[in-house]
């Protein structure tokens, strides 16, 4: 099928979207888009879970496809590249729904050989596809400061990034794929400084020092970034509810690390910490906050806490 030529012009508010995965991340970048006044038409695999976003205005639709019918643009978040291909093809996939001429900006963490794959697909039906993952938790998508990394062709990009700005800072890097090879990237030097400062923590600990003063120092000192910052108070009082959990950090280290023996690109420091959330998923942390790397550690070294 001949591809439509995008338009490059900029969106106006009526510009209907799309959402197709209303979880936390998800389900808060909805309600920030409807805030902003989109038109927004969404779909969950159960209503329940999103009839707060209904109550705010979203526009309920029952199938995939029939998100991708009502709206111009489709963005979409979901976990892993098996949820990414279901809610795509069948009769009542995303892909089932695309005319010619929409976008579809998928902000999942998946793989990007997956991600291309649909792409090519996409493009077949005169659509486009931009792989749009985002480095940030819910706290960042309540405030509108996600970073999002996005790959996939520069026109559609024109045509959607007055969408994310409401969502965060987006940056073209490049083709399909590069986004998400750059957002892996990302994550795994995340699980590392987790577990170096964990470790370094720890040791403070042991020498009799206290644990909030030790975190209060780090986080200021040179090792001080954005990430261990907003993480030092929760390593100090773990959240019952996680900001990014054990068992998705490992799962994007899994495809940070297929993605370099690719590229044939060493990532020794992802690697000792993927061995690691091995270590805390087998110890019943999965569910719980990134965070709890420290406490982990503790329990190796022989905390009892």
């Amino acid at each position: 099928m001949q591809t439509t030529p995008l338009e490059t012009t900029q969106l106006a508010p009526t510009t209907r979207i799309g959402f197709v995965g209303l979880g936390r991340m998800g389900g808060n970048m909805a309600a920030r888009l409807l805030a902003a006044g989109y038109p927004v038409y969404g779909e969950e695999r159960r209503r329940e879970h999103a009839q707060a976003l209904v109550d705010q205005g979203l526009q309920w639709r029952d199938t995939p496809a029939e998100v991708a019918q009502a709206a111009d643009i489709v963005l979409t978040s979901v976990p892993d590249d098996s949820a990414l291909e279901t809610i795509a093809s069948g009769a009542h996939g995303i892909l089932a729904g695309l005319a010619a001429g929409k976008v579809w900006v998928d902000m999942s963490t998946v793989s990007p050989r997956a991600s291309r794959a649909l792409a090519k697909r996409t493009q077949a039906r005169g659509a486009a596809m931009l792989d749009a993952p985002v480095s940030g938790s819910v706290p960042q998508v309540q405030a509108g400061t996600l970073t999002i990394i996005v790959g996939g062709d520069a026109q559609a990009y024109a045509r959607v990034e007055p969408i994310l700005r409401e969502l965060g800072t987006p940056t073209h890097v490049g083709e399909n794929g590069q986004g998400l090879v750059l957002k892996l990237a990302i994550n795994g030097n995340l699980a590392a400084q987790m577990l170096a400062f964990s470790e370094g923590l720890l040791l403070a600990e042991r020498a009799g020092i206290d644990r909030k003063l030790a975190v209060d120092v780090m986080t200021r000192s040179a090792i001080g970034s954005p990430a261990l910052k907003a993480r030092g108070p929760l390593v100090l009082d773990l959240p019952d509810e996680a900001w990014f959990d054990v068992g998705m950090m490992q799962k994007d280290l899994v495809l940070a690390l297929d993605a370099a023996r690719e590229l044939q690109v060493p990532l020794s420091a992802a690697a000792t910490a993927d061995e690691f959330l091995t270590i805390a998923r087998a110890l019943g942390y999965e569910r719980r906050d990134l965070a709890s790397i420290h406490e982990v550690l503790a329990r190796v070294a022989g905390d009892p806490r």
